[in-house]
């Protein structure tokens, strides 16, 4: 069929009628038939039953394709009043672009007549038009009757019966298109409409309704509609059986980011393999209680907390401060009742930011713009430690990183009974295949050097010849390290079992700035995490409940000792894509299971006593993952804008750079300090003077991270180039009528009844 503009609809439309009743339309003196669906059914029929019916067919859209040919391909007669009345032209056709129905015209307006059954008419003035959300949940009514079989799939309409339900291939919708297209590829379409089932009465007429989306496309205004695949919801319980598994799951893929922290930070502090193994039985006692209370007094999203690598730089800042430098006896206890008064006094702070409400003003100035460039600094900042550390051991740190991108990669598409195996525990089996084989490698005397020692210390070894394989050993051999033996079976880890915290300013200056960065974090987190579980973000309310509980819950932190603050895991929306498991009894489930293993000594004496080549190779993926978590936040603002693109690139880069000025002042500790370790000890000797030792270290350390870097030059740019909403992105928050009208929102993000009584006071809480 010829395209043509809408504005030549009436030289078309004024189609002559001849003996037999067909019409045809005069298009550049050709005469073309008008268009009609391929179908076993009577062209006659369905004009017939278009005019009682008053059905007007869906549009396209297509470019190039006119409201006229639309019309006329389906067959319907339009005639105007003028028409009607004068024989005169017709005005112009105005068609709504989302009901795809002619929209009324006040000065010369197209009256589409409705036919009931029993002859009562109806003009297109008196008729109603629904809303979307109204047609769909008729629509959907109608498909629950067809998949009960209360109602046919397929009705072609006769003299006494109303319904059609032209089906296509695949249409979950039950919704038919037939379409064709001309040589110039534009296309037809006429879509057979899902009736409302109703039974007139008396002079009320019949509405005939059309399913007004295709398979698997959503209205842009219903809501926040996430990804769909989920196995189950947050209110779902799946029953005891899939709750163990799932919850175990669900924990399993996050291993690597809960317990490979105390590898890194306690033999940097002159800890035992026992203070390792201690540390961790802490470290997952704690993830198991924070989020618990999470579940039930946070945001109460499927969020696992635990100890974040936000906390780690800092910490590893303190540990390499020069008066600790000489320490000999106790050094591990006292450094770490350095970091939990740091990390105390920090928390505070920022359950103070929750609980007051500024946080709920923070929400107005932090962006994706500004959550992007920080979260992947975090990952960003261990590139020194990471393969440096990794490449100690080659033999067992290469096949690790290639293994596990093969399973998250190469191999993420391929399921084992229903479950993506090698994508949900690419890190704990990648992990122990290559512990096996380096303990392979360590039994089968790659690492036995002729009169060396793995387990003698390296600065009392004093050939040569030993000395040059002592980091070998120490990196590479599954024997080495001693926890199995000296660690208890039953072990409870409890408050203050290192000793009293100690307190002191410039530390607590520095804990308190990380603090704010691990708020960010848990920022974007909280949004991207509500959209993977469907549901609307929560509340400024609801954000700031959670931010102060994560301060509560680094209080418990650094109480018990844990080494780092505790704070949702960015992780989460990985894992949440991946299981696709968001259950928040799942997630209490596998936090009562952690609480129950870490009593067990034995089990974080084995993790102890991973080879530190193979953790630092788990930990470059794991860190590579963050920093990619972080940039995904760019997804809600415009990616290809310069201005976006040119904070995100700024922070970064400066975040990186500017603290490699601070860190290049190491004259006191280039000969102490490990290579890997330099970088986190500027805060001693940094440019920065004022006259106030406290705050000399304070300050130099703080520039000397990359994350706060690039937290303060991301936030003030955002904030003051300008730029429009959309283009930044800015957080949609919901609002609290939002929660006390829609039921899924109460039980998703209201505190329990009973808890939400005691705190009723507390409305910037969103309780």
């Amino acid at each position: 069929m010829e395209t043509g503009s809408s504005s030549e609809f009436l030289d078309r439309g004024k189609a002559k009628k001849n003996g037999t009743g067909k019409r045809h339309h005069d298009v550049g003196g050709v005469k073309v038939e008008p268009f009609v669906p391929r179908s076993d059914h009577n062209p006659k029929e369905l004009r017939s039953w278009a005019k009682r019916t008053g059905f007007v067919s869906d549009y396209s859209g297509e470019a190039g394709t006119s409201a006229s040919e639309k019309f006329d391909s389906v067959g319907f007669d339009v005639k105007s009043v003028d028409d009607q009345k004068e024989g005169g032209s017709s005005p112009k056709i105005e068609i709504d672009p989302v009901l795809g129905l002619a929209r009324p015209i006040r000065d010369n307006e197209i009256e589409q007549v409705l036919v009931s059954k029993h002859g009562a008419t109806m003009s297109e003035n008196e008729r109603v038009l629904r809303s979307k959300d109204e047609w769909n949940g008729e629509v959907m009514s109608q498909n629950q009757k067809r998949k009960n079989g209360d109602e046919p799939s397929l009705a072609l309409a006769g003299d006494g019966d109303k319904k059609v339900g032209l089906r296509r291939n695949g249409d979950a919708n039950g919704t038919m298109v037939s379409s064709n297209r001309d040589s110039n590829s534009h296309g037809v379409s006429a879509v057979a409409p899902l009736p409302l089932q109703k039974k007139e009465e008396e002079g009320v007429s019949e509405d005939v309704k059309v399913n007004l989306f295709p398979e698997e496309e959503e209205p842009a205004g219903r809501g926040w509609q996430g990804p769909s695949g989920l196995k189950y919801g947050l209110t779902e319980n799946p029953g005891l059986v899939p709750l163990i598994y799932y919850g175990l799951q669900h924990y399993l893929s996050l291993i690597g980011s809960l317990v490979l922290i105390p590898l890194i930070m306690v033999p940097t502090m002159g800890g035992t393999d026992n203070d390792t193994a201690n540390v961790i039985s802490t470290m997952l006692f704690l993830s198991g209680v924070t989020t618990i209370l999470h579940s039930y007094f946070g945001t109460r999203l499927p969020l696992v907390q635990g100890s974040s690598f936000v906390y780690l730089a800092p910490a590893l800042v303190i540990i390499n401060a020069e008066e600790f430098r000489n320490l000999t006896h106790h050094k591990f206890r006292h450094i770490m009742r350095e970091i939990q008064g740091a990390i105390i006094v920090g928390s505070i702070f920022q359950c103070i930011l929750g609980l007051s409400g500024l946080m709920s003003l923070l929400l107005r100035i932090i962006n994706p713009i500004v959550v992007a460039p920080t979260v992947a600094a975090v990952g960003l900042a261990f590139f020194s430690y990471g393969f440096p550390q990794a490449g100690t051991c080659m033999e067992i740190s290469i096949p690790q990183i290639a293994l596990v991108l093969i399973f998250t990669l190469h191999l993420r598409g391929i399921s084992i009974f229903g479950h993506h195996t090698f994508r949900i525990y690419a890190v704990p089996l990648s992990a122990t295949l290559t512990w096996i084989y380096a303990s392979f490698l360590t039994a089968g005397g790659a690492y036995n050097y002729k009169g060396c020692n793995p387990n003698i210390p390296s600065s009392n070894i004093l050939t040569d010849a030993c000395r040059k394989h002592a980091d070998t050993m120490k990196h590479c051999r599954t024997d080495i390290s001693n926890a199995l033996l000296t660690s208890a079976w039953l072990r409870i880890p409890y408050p203050l079992q290192w000793g009293f915290p100690i307190f002191h300013f410039r530390t607590c200056i520095i804990m308190a700035v990380v603090s704010l960065v691990a708020s960010v974090d848990s920022i974007g987190t909280y949004h991207s995490a509500s959209l993977r579980v469907n549901l609307r973000p929560p509340t400024a309310g609801v954000v700031s409940r959670g931010i102060a509980l994560e301060g509560f819950c680094s209080i418990l932190a650094g109480l018990w000792g844990s080494g780092t603050g505790s704070t949702t895991l960015t992780e989460n929306v990985h894992t949440i894509d991946t299981t696709k498991v968001a259950s928040r009894r799942v997630v209490e489930l596998g936090a009562a299971f952690m609480i129950l293993v870490s009593f067990m000594g034995k089990v974080g004496a084995l993790i102890a006593s991973i080879p530190l080549a193979l953790a630092a190779s788990v930990l470059c993926f794991i860190w590579a993952l963050v920093a990619a978590l972080g940039l995904s936040n760019l997804q809600y603002g415009q990616c290809a804008s310069f201005r976006n693109m040119t904070i995100v690139g700024v922070s970064l880069f400066l975040g990186l750079s500017i603290p490699a000025y601070f860190q290049q002042y190491k004259p006191q500790t280039s000969l102490i300090l490990p290579s890997y370790l330099v970088p986190y000890g500027a805060a001693s000797s940094g440019p920065f003077h004022c006259g106030i030792k406290q705050l000399d270290f304070a300050i130099n350390a703080l520039l000397s991270l990359n994350m706060v870097v690039t937290l303060l030059v991301a936030f003030i740019l955002d904030n003051t180039v300008p730029g429009s909403q959309q283009e930044r992105g800015v957080y949609i928050w919901s609002q609290a009528e939002d929660i006390a009208t829609d039921p899924s929102l109460q039980s998703a993000y209201s505190l329990p009844r009973k808890i939400g009584r005691c705190f009723g006071w507390a409305k910037c809480l969103g309780v």
